[in-house]
C-alpha cells in the first residue's frame, strides 16, 4: 500500500538581523547607515549605490541580500523600507564614468554619493565588502554583509529595485537589446544583440565583451576590463 509521501514544511527565509546596528545604537549612534550597491557585472547601465538608515529598535521581516529574493520580494520590502526607513540615499556613476574610473572605483564612487544624498549625515557606516575612502565618519566593512546586517540588505534591496527601473526605462528607449529582461547582464541574448546592432550609448565600452564590436581604433584610450561575474 502507498502512502502519501509527507512533505516537510518550509522554512522562512531567515531575514538579516540589526545586531550591529543595535550596538551601535546602544553606544549612542543614533543614525546607523546601511551602504551597498549594485550593477557591477552589467555590461550595460549605471552602477547604483543606496544608503539606508532605519530607525532604532527597527526590524523588517524578510529583508536579506537582494540576490536571494524575487522580484516581486523586492518589491514588496523595498515599498515597506521607503515607508519606514529615516533616510535613503541614492548614488548612480553612469557608464560613460564606468569606463572613465574602471568598475573598482565605480562602486566606491556611487556608495559615497549615495552616503552624501541621505537626508541627515549618519554617525557611522556598515558597508557592504569594503570600506568607502574619504567618508568624513567612521566605518566598517563586512564581505558579505548583504546578507547578515539589516541595514546593508535593505540598502541592497532599494539599489536592486532602484537599478531594475532604470533598465526598464532603457529598455523602452533601446528596445532592440532586450534590457528589461537582463537588465543589461551578460546573457546570450544580450550577446548576440550587441554583435548584431553594436554597442548602445549606454553600453560599458570599457568591458571586454562589448569593446571587442567596436572598431579597432575606437575608443583607444580606454582600458580593457574583463567580464566579472553577474551580482
Amino acid at each position: 500500500m502507498l502512502t502519501a509521501r509527507r512533505r516537510r514544511p518550509r522554512r522562512n527565509r531567515p531575514s538579516a538581523a540589526p545586531h550591529l546596528e543595535t550596538l551601535l545604537w546602544r553606544l549612542g549612534v543614533r543614525y546607523v547607515a546601511g551602504v551597498d550597491e549594485v550593477g557591477m557585472g552589467p555590461l550595460a547601465g549605471p552602477v547604483v549605490a543606496a544608503a539606508v538608515i532605519l530607525p532604532q529598535g527597527t526590524t523588517i521581516d524578510g529583508v536579506a541580500d537582494s540576490k536571494t529574493l524575487s522580484a516581486a520580494q523586492r518589491e514588496r520590502l523595498a515599498a515597506e523600507i521607503r515607508v519606514r526607513a529615516l533616510g535613503i540615499g541614492i548614488g548612480l556613476v553612469e557608464p560613460e564614468e564606468v569606463d572613465r574610473l574602471n568598475i573598482y572605483y565605480a562602486g566606491l564612487t556611487a556608495c559615497r554619493r549615495a552616503i552624501e544624498a541621505l537626508p541627515m549625515a549618519p554617525g557611522f557606516v556598515l558597508v557592504d565588502g569594503r570600506e568607502v575612502p574619504g567618508l568624513p565618519m567612521p566605518q566598517s566593512a563586512y564581505p558579505k554583509g548583504d546578507a547578515f546586517v539589516a541595514s546593508i540588505a535593505a540598502a541592497s534591496i532599494i539599489a536592486k529595485v532602484h537599478r531594475d527601473g532604470l533598465m526598464r526605462e532603457l529598455d523602452a528607449r533601446y528596445p532592440e537589446y532586450g534590457f528589461g529582461r537582463h537588465m543589461g547582464y551578460a546573457t546570450a541574448a544580450h550577446f548576440a544583440a550587441i554583435r548584431e546592432f553594436g554597442p548602445s550609448p549606454v553600453h560599458r565600452r570599457s568591458f571586454a565583451p562589448v569593446r571587442s564590436v567596436l572598431p579597432c581604433a575606437a575608443d583607444a584610450q580606454l582600458p580593457l576590463l574583463p567580464l566579472r561575474a553577474a551580482e
